[in-house]
Order: structure tokens, then C-alpha cells, then sequence
């Protein structure tokens, strides 16, 4: 008898171990009230040319992605993500013996702002700078290769901040 009282417990517990988890997964730690994001186009203030468009797109891809907040119209979301591309800047990473370039990182910085427009605040408000990394011997499609890996390290850290950041 008391083997059979000691593995309900054990099913019991594991049963709401399971779905505990299937929950937090789901949802992560946003409030209640937070379920629709918009990302509308970022500012440039470089003279890049098409990154705000490439950034912007690459946010929203990673919100798709992630499931936690639906993408909505800017009027209708429950969260909102402005933000400006404040810097674009080449840097020789690593050099060989002859001291020529082997890497170069391109460096990315904006300045993004979260706003919890259910509750009209901020909900966290900096600059973020990320790289990719490129050898130079690639030419111009290293360095857009080198864009791509950054987008996606600012919009991994984008959507860090915004639904874990509770």
C-alpha cells in the first residue's frame, strides 16, 4: 500500500512537472495583458543604405519565430519597438604574421525603445551593438554575410529584452 500512495505521488508530481513546463514555454514571463507586438520600420542615421528595411525585417522574423508575442498593426499591439540605427562601423578583427587583414567585424549599433502601450510605459529603452564577422579575400558578399549575422544577433537580443526582461 504504501509503495502504490508513494507512485501516484511520483505520476502526480511528474504530470504537473510536464505541464508546467509546456505552459512557461509557451507564454515565457510576459504579463498577461502583452500578447501582440509592432515593429515598425527602424530610423537610419547612417549612411547605409537598405538595413533598416534588412534589421527591421529580421525583428520581426524573430518574434514569428519565437511565438510569444503575435505581430500586429502599430495601433493594435499591446507592445511596440522603436528603434534607430545610430552606427555602422568597419573593424580589422585578426591579422596574420605579414600583418594583413584576416577578419573584419561590422559593427552595428541601435538605440531601441519598448513601450507597453496597454499601460502607456516604457519597458526598457537602449542602445545595443552587435558584429558579424567577415574575411575580406569574400569581397562584397562577406560583408553582406557579415550584416546578416549581426541582424540576427540584435534581433535575438531584441526579443530577449522584451519578453524576459519581467
Amino acid at each position: 500500500m504504501r509503495y502504490r500512495a508513494s507512485g501516484g505521488l511520483l505520476i502526480l508530481f511528474g504530470m504537473l512537472f510536464v505541464f508546467s513546463c509546456s505552459y512557461y514555454s509557451l507564454k515565457g514571463s510576459l504579463p498577461p495583458h502583452l500578447n501582440t507586438v509592432a515593429v515598425p520600420l527602424f530610423d537610419n542615421r547612417t549612411p547605409e543604405f537598405g538595413i533598416t528595411e534588412n534589421l527591421t525585417d529580421a525583428v520581426i522574423d524573430e518574434f514569428i519565430r519565437d511565438g510569444s508575442l503575435k505581430i500586429a498593426d502599430r495601433s493594435a499591439a499591446d507592445v511596440l519597438i522603436t528603434g534607430s540605427i545610430i552606427s555602422v562601423n568597419d573593424r580589422a578583427g585578426a591579422f596574420d604574421q605579414q600583418e594583413t587583414v584576416q577578419d573584419i567585424k561590422v559593427y552595428i549599433s541601435v538605440q531601441v525603445e519598448c513601450t507597453d502601450q496597454v499601460k502607456r510605459q516604457a519597458m526598457w529603452n537602449e542602445r545595443i551593438t552587435q558584429f558579424g564577422s567577415y574575411d575580406p579575400a569574400e569581397g562584397p558578399d562577406g560583408r553582406q554575410n557579415a550584416y546578416e549575422e549581426a541582424y540576427a544577433k540584435l534581433s535575438q537580443e531584441i526579443l530577449n529584452k522584451t519578453v524576459s526582461n519581467w
